[in-house]
């Protein structure tokens, strides 16, 4: 079936974890198309295996709100409007600068303690990484880096419940900004010579404050924690208006 990837069978024990992160990359780098409709049956026979594990990674994407289900007919791709995307961003706004402000403010401070200085390094790096493929406008690897980045970094802040769910909201941000990324640079006349599908898309288009915001956090520095993700935000909203626009 068109935009349903795998290499083979998968066998390991986290079999309904392996599906649903496999099918969530696949939404993620916008190879499975909004609206697409799929049944277990054919995602079941892609990846050579039973019909439960893939039933239960479809509702788990579901429950993401990644997915629909569509009665008697499987499930679809879920697709995005600019306006949901604005709401998340809003969302993702509020919580995350309220954590980085109140982790600063409750004595979180990496030269006192080698564990989370070691945790806080392991971040920079993969915002080292997020931040190069962010310039080179690479959108598969950043996804991938921006979503472990954040998610490493909500971490230090010790509320799985809050990790969670700026987890889930980040990953269906991500969905709807790639939608909206796709539509946006689908061709409307003949193919641009020289630029093959899924060539990186232009730089400077995204984001690419990560190491800052870690500094500013590894120097205990709320004013400049909150600088930085009200300039994430500004930069995510302006982004979403360009796409919105051209959509």
């Amino acid at each position: 079936m068109p935009g349903i990837g795998g290499s083979g069978a998968v066998t390991r024990s986290t079999l309904r974890q392996q599906l649903a992160d496999a099918l969530r990359d696949e939404v993620l780098a916008g190879r499975l198309q909004p609206g697409q409709e799929f049944t277990v049956k054919e995602i079941a026979e892609q990846y050579g295996v039973s019909a439960t594990p893939v039933r239960e990674a479809l509702v788990d994407l579901s429950a993401q709100g990644l997915l629909d289900a569509v009665q008697h007919r499987g499930f679809a791709v879920r697709a995005y409007s600019p306006a949901d995307h604005r709401a998340m961003l809003q969302a993702r706004s509020l919580v995350t600068d309220g954590i980085f402000r109140r982790l600063i403010a409750t004595g979180f401070d990496p030269d006192a303690d080698p564990a989370t200085a070691a945790t806080l390094a392991g971040v920079r790096r993969r915002g080292e990484e997020a931040r190069r493929a962010a310039a080179a406008g690479d959108l598969g690897v950043l996804v991938g880096y921006d979503v472990r980045f954040w998610r490493e970094l909500g971490e230090l802040y010790g509320n799985v419940h809050l990790t969670d769910f700026l987890h889930r909201l980040r990953v269906q941000t991500w969905a709807c900004a790639v939608q909206l990324l796709r539509r946006a640079a689908a061709p409307t006349g003949p193919p641009e010579p020289g630029r093959p599908p899924g060539a990186p898309l232009p730089q400077g288009l995204f984001w690419t404050g990560y190491t800052e915001l870690v500094d500013a956090l590894a120097h205990r520095d709320p004013a400049g924690a909150h600088a930085v993700v009200t300039a994430y935000d500004a930069h995510s909203l302006a982004l979403l208006e360009r796409l919105a626009a051209v959509g």
